[in-house]
Formats: structure tokens, sequence, C-alpha cells
């Protein structure tokens, strides 16, 4: 038996033996343990898995331990994942820190930086958001107008952020500003670590359409940064940014690895188009419900092939554009299909003659359409298929 098998095999034993079994049950968004200050647990269950993954450095399995990580090879850890996905153990802790900022401070950071972040973010003591897009610098990212002055030791940072995941929830925010008006607009900008509790800063969450609340405006008034809190160089923080977007569409990925299936197409069909027989008569109905069943199961099959294998072909921001387009594009068209199929069933956001199940269809198909913008738009990610996919001329 090689190495790597008997690395295997131990992970195995490890994970059957250590992740509770209802940890090895479908996640739903209710359920997903986010670190930060406010860290909860639903169940005994959940802190027991957390804190069992964080002993061994699992959050990030290939980061060194004097950060917190498990000093895993590479190899070692695409192990222990492809382990927690055949046995469908849920993630233990979700954190856009751990998932993006983390791997570009170890790029990119000072020491100090490592030192003061890397380690929290491994204990589940933190929580970040990202401080990106502004009310007028979405898609074109580079336009952006927040500013950071320099004051002695200190950057003096004002403006707003949009469209911030979980800013009125977050402890920390990484951010894009502007230090420079006389460059090209993408070398006047740095990156910079923001505490959310600092004098100054003030977050509003906005309410959607579907009645979540996750997304937020973030405002910034005379706040202070230490300039120690700069990654990276001082207007370099486009270069720092486009680092952590390579990380950015793995992670979403993350959200779905070990999750339920916001809902069964075809068991929700079963209920509003098949006889007593359980046939579907209707042939218009069944080619489209089978088209989308397929495309999912390639999906799934595809993403599985492809977190398996050393893909030299194409870049790992190319690739990832690929799959968060797919996914994304497919969770609409299925909610438009169950919206069609239910008829004036799926209209519904409350009263008892509906039922639950009809409420939350009809949350979920508005609600997905912010899959196509959040994590950049599916327009963002054809632009970049075409480019450095295609080779197609900007």
């Amino acid at each position: 038996m090689s190495e790597m098998e008997t690395f295997r095999d131990e992970v195995r034993a490890w994970l059957l033996a250590n992740c509770p079994p209802s940890m090895r049950t479908p996640i739903v968004p209710d359920e997903m343990v986010w670190g930060g200050s406010r860290l909860e647990f639903r169940n005994a269950d959940q802190r027991l898995w957390f804190e069992r993954m964080r002993e061994r450095g699992w959050f990030a399995p290939d980061w060194p331990k004097e950060y917190g990580g498990g000093g895993l090879s590479a190899a070692q850890a695409a192990v222990l994942e492809q382990e927690m996905a055949a046995l469908g153990c849920r993630q233990p802790q979700y954190n856009l820190g751990v998932w993006m900022l983390g791997p570009v401070l170890l790029a990119v950071g000072s020491e100090e930086q490592k030192r003061a972040h890397l380690p929290p973010m491994m204990a589940g003591r933190v929580r970040w958001c990202q401080g990106f897009s502004e009310p007028n610098a979405g898609s074109d990212l580079a336009s952006l107008k927040t500013s950071a002055r320099r004051d002695g030791d200190d950057f003096i940072v004002n403006g707003a952020k949009i469209w911030t995941s979980y800013g009125d929830q977050a402890d920390w925010m990484y951010a894009l500003v502007r230090t420079s008006n006389t460059a090209r607009k993408q070398d006047g900008i740095s990156f910079l670590l923001i505490d959310m509790r600092s004098p100054g800063v003030t977050v509003k969450p906005i309410e959607l359409i579907s009645g979540k609340s996750s997304f937020c405006e973030v405002f910034f008034d005379e706040v202070r940064v230490p300039a120690a809190n700069l990654v990276g160089e001082l207007d370099g923080g486009w270069a720092v940014a486009k680092r952590l977007l390579l990380h950015e569409r793995a992670a979403m990925a993350k959200f779905t690895e070990g999750a339920a299936p916001s809902h069964d197409a075809l068991a929700v069909a079963r209920r509003y188009l098949f006889d007593a027989d359980g046939r579907l008569r209707e042939p218009v109905w069944r080619d489209r419900l089978a088209a989308l069943l397929m495309d999912g199961h390639a999906f799934t099959l595809t993403h599985r092939r492809l977190t398996e294998e050393a893909t030299a072909r194409m870049d790992v921001g190319a690739l990832a554009s690929i799959m968060k387009l797919v996914m994304t594009e497919h969770e609409v068209a299925k909610y438009e299909l169950l919206m069609q199929l239910m008829g004036h069933r799926g209209l519904s956001w409350e009263g008892e003659e509906f039922s639950d199940e009809e409420h939350d269809i009809c949350r979920f198909w508005l609600l997905a359409k912010t899959y196509t913008i959040s994590g950049g738009s599916s327009e963002i990610q054809l632009n970049i298929i075409a480019k450095r996919v295609l080779g197609l001329p900007a």
C-alpha cells in the first residue's frame, strides 16, 4: 500500500470516528456555523465537529502549523477534501477570511499581518467581509472612489461600499480603497484591513425582494486605519485583489459542498404533474424536466472530476469562472421551471392556503437571481472565459 493510500485510510477512519452522524447529513443555510466573535452552535454535535477540526488545524489543512493550519501537503489536503465529500461531512466552519483572505496573506502579507490575523481565523474567532463594490463601481471595480489618505501612522478612510455580504455580522473587512488619483485608475488602489468596530463605520442591511437581508451598505466617515494594515504595496492593491478573486470562486463552491439541493426539482414536479400511477404524460414538461436533471447531474460529475484533477490547460481563475457561471445559471433555470410547473401555487408568499414548501420555493425563486450577481456577475464571468479560455480580444 502506498503512503498516500495509507494516509487516505487514516483520514477516513478519523472522520468516521470524529464527525458525528448528524454532521454527515445535508446542510441548510440556517445550520451553517459562521466563525466570528458571535460564534454560535445550534447543538452539541456542531460544537464537537467544529472543535475537533479546529484542534487538527483542518479548517485550512494545507496552511503551516505556525499559523494554526494543519501542515498537510497539497496532495494530502486534496485527499481530506475528497474523503469529507465522500462521507457527506459538512463544512465545520464558514469563514471568508479562511477561504479568501487567508491565502492572500500567506502569499503577500507581512509576518506581522500573518501572526495577527491568521490564528484568529483558525480559531473561528473572527468573521471577515469583503469591501469591493461601491454604488458606482460594481462591474467596473477600478472606478471605486472610497478614499484613504495618509495621516502619520494611519490612513483616514472616507466613502461607502455596497452589496457587502453579512457586513452587519463581520468583525473585520478587507477592502479596496483609492490612495492615488494621479495614476492609471487600477494603479491608484490599495488593499486595507479594516476593523469594523472602528469609530466612523456604519453598517445598514439592504432588504432584498426575497425577504432576506444578507447584503449591506457600509459607510466610512473619517475612519482611522493603521498603516500597518496595508497589504502589499501602496497603490498596488489591484494585483492583491486579482489574487484574492482567484480564491473567491473556489470559496463559493464551499457553500454547495455537502449542502442539500435547495429543492429537488423531480420531487416537486411529482406533486403537481404526475398522475396517480406516477406517470408524467405531458411530453413538454417531461422533456424540460429531464433536460434540467441531466444538466444538474452533468455539473455535479464535472465538478467532482475537476476537484480531483490537476488542471494545466487553463488558469484556476478561468476554470472557477466557468463553474460559477454554470452553477448559478442552472439554479436560476431550475426555479424558473418550478414556478412554471407549479402555476399559481408558486406565487405564494404567506397564508395558510399554501404550504411552507410553496412559500419557500417562491422565496428561493427570487433569491436565485442574486446568485448570478454575487461573486462576480454572469456577464463578468463570460468576459473572463472569453479572454482567458477562448483567447478572444478584449
